[in-house]
């Protein structure tokens, strides 16, 4: 008789950002390499959007998105393949909030709470950008978050990057 193998998945939502080296290939790129994660699904993700950069002002503006992801992996064990993904993209670690190729934030686990010194979970900023805000509740318009909060009540009433969403055109390419 043949065994049924049933794996228990947490949904994790991802915040991907970039401004630089091609940032819209950047986040094209890391979707494909969340979606060939071993034992993850990429359920969906939200519209790519530009934003202002929350730091340094002489940086170029961010593309950004959210990325919903069914995974067997435990959230460091997820946060460990964020930074992979990260590093493949040539990711340097130089300045707090300063321009990158390609930044992966695990933004929610379930409705896990957690504080450590890798991770905390909901994400630290995630009540304060509407760039992380904006994709999410296009993914789950009714999500609350672990502490009640409701997304898109948040968005409402949080600081503004200048958000400006991307097209897809016919010829399946993101633009202004």
């Amino acid at each position: 008789m043949a065994r049924l193998s049933i794996t228990k998945h947490s949904i994790a939502y991802i915040g991907l950002g970039s401004n630089l080296n091609q940032p819209i290939q950047q986040i094209e790129q890391a979707l494909l390499a969340l979606d060939s994660l071993p034992e993850s699904y990429l359920l969906g993700y939200s519209s790519l959007y530009q934003s202002a950069p929350m730091g340094p002002q002489d940086q170029p503006p961010f593309i950004n998105a959210v990325a919903k992801l069914a995974t067997s992996f435990t959230p460091l064990e997820l946060l460990d393949q964020l930074q992979a993904i990260e590093n493949q993209q040539g990711r340097v670690r130089e300045e707090r909030w300063g321009a990158r190729t390609l930044d992966l934030d695990l933004l929610l686990y379930d409705h896990t709470i957690m504080q450590s010194d890798r991770l905390t979970l909901p994400h630290y900023g995630i009540k304060d950008r509407d760039f992380v805000l904006k994709p999410l509740a296009e993914l789950s318009p009714e999500m609350t978050l672990p502490d009640g909060s409701i997304v898109s009540e948040l968005l409402d009433h949080c600081p503004q990057y200048d958000l400006v969403a991307l097209k897809y055109d016919q010829n399946h390419h993101w633009h202004l």
